[in-house]
């Protein structure tokens, strides 16, 4: 089996040794190593990446005992000694961000009594699932406060390789998922914890703890957090925002979120009355198209491009509330879309939903309605125009 150097020294950036076989499998061409300080994806952790000789490292995973090195071309010739180059930024981020989750974890469990049932490193932020219904900002701030004491106590982080029957010696904050080689990372007097990840050597590498945001998932609360560059990190992009923010709203930083509100305050009023505006020049349009029509039956019609259908419905409602005898046809097209409405006041019988359900299957739509008011819309097949003239025709 492949001597797994990571667990000797965590610090290991590069390493030589040699190719035991090279193999095609499902995922691509992979290596199995004599010895590898690759770390594998397992536990939470994502894999190490880096080079093996002048070949990048795109993947790495355990199957059944057996560590595979993906790679993106295989080797010509797999005799002789490699070297393995590991990129330490990644590696040691992981670092940071795993044995932060133990710290962080361990905090809630000791502060609040808040069991972690699941862990998750991403990219850009971690979170862990807590096994409770509800978290206040009180509680957040405690278990932070917590985790990030013990980071500046700069405590050791030990592991220790132990058996089944040994476990019994130690506070584990759960059990192991493995029966044996099981390996448990220390924090003294803080946290026992099975693990298979790698870790820095003290508590002070994790450098800082960061809780970010919380939500409800599934019963439980799922909480986003940041660890040590990761925190600078998030810290830099915010500054930045911030300090964008405070140049477009022309206000300093502690006078941002009264600004903000009170734009958001002017903006509805003036959506409000703009929306005011628009239903005057929506009845000034209606009352033109009525112009024409004095007496007796009326039958408006008009096909216009790139409105909203609303507009178009407001139009026939103001003209059926003031002529009983009118009928009302209109017809937009938006983009690669036809849409209708179709109105009529209190005195003609015709059925306006009859009439559009023989129209909608021609431009591959559907609509709805009553008999006086329908609307709907479709594919733009034909032109406006012509959908009119085929509506018209069916009055």
């Amino acid at each position: 089996m492949t001597v797994k150097q990571y667990y000797q020294d965590a610090y290991i950036k590069s390493f030589h040794t040699y190719i035991q076989e090279q193999k095609l499998g499902e995922s691509g061409w992979y290596v199995v190593l004599e010895e590898t300080a690759f770390y594998p994806t397992g536990g939470g952790q994502p894999h190490d990446t880096g080079t093996l000789q002048d070949k990048r490292m795109i993947n790495v995973e355990e199957v059944n005992g057996e560590i595979r090195h993906y790679i993106e071309e295989p080797f010509s010739d797999i005799s002789g000694v490699v070297k393995g180059q590991i990129d330490w930024e990644r590696r040691f981020d992981h670092m940071q961000q795993h044995a932060g989750q133990h710290i962080l974890s361990a905090a809630f469990a000791e502060a609040l009594q808040y069991e972690t049932i699941s862990f998750h490193l991403g990219k850009e932020v971690l979170t862990i699932d807590l096994n409770v219904s509800d978290i206040s900002e009180s509680d957040a701030l405690k278990a932070e406060e917590l985790a990030n004491r013990i980071i500046r106590e700069a405590r050791p982080i030990e592991t220790k390789w132990v058996t089944q029957t040994e476990l019994s010696d130690y506070p584990l904050r759960k059990q192991p998922t493995v029966t044996d080689e099981i390996r448990l990372v220390i924090i003294p007097d803080f946290d026992y914890n099975g693990c298979g990840g790698t870790h820095p050597r003290s508590t002070s590498e994790v450098g800082a703890i960061k809780i970010l945001d919380w939500e409800k998932h599934k019963g439980h609360i799922r909480l986003q957090f940041v660890c040590g560059e990761r925190v600078l990190h998030q810290l830099h992009r915010k500054h930045g925002l911030l300090k964008e923010l405070t140049s477009v709203l022309q206000a300093p930083e502690e006078t941002m979120v009264p600004t903000a509100k009170q734009l958001l305050v002017k903006q509805k009023e003036q959506e409000k009355a703009l929306e005011g505006l628009k239903d005057v020049l929506l009845t000034y349009e209606a009352e033109g198209l009525l112009g024409t029509h004095k007496d007796g039956f009326i039958l408006i019609q008009k096909a216009y491009s790139d409105r909203p259908i609303q507009e178009l419905q407001k139009i026939a409602q103001h003209i059926i509330s003031k002529r009983e005898e009118a009928i009302v046809v209109l017809v937009v097209q938006n983009d690669q879309k036809l849409q209708l409405v179709a109105a009529k006041g209190s005195l003609p019988t015709i059925n306006l939903r009859e009439v559009a359900q023989k129209v909608f299957p021609l431009i591959n739509g559907k609509g709805g309605g009553k008999e006086s008011f329908v609307q709907g819309g479709g594919e733009a097949v034909m032109g406006k125009e012509e959908l009119l003239e085929i509506l018209v025709n069916e009055l």
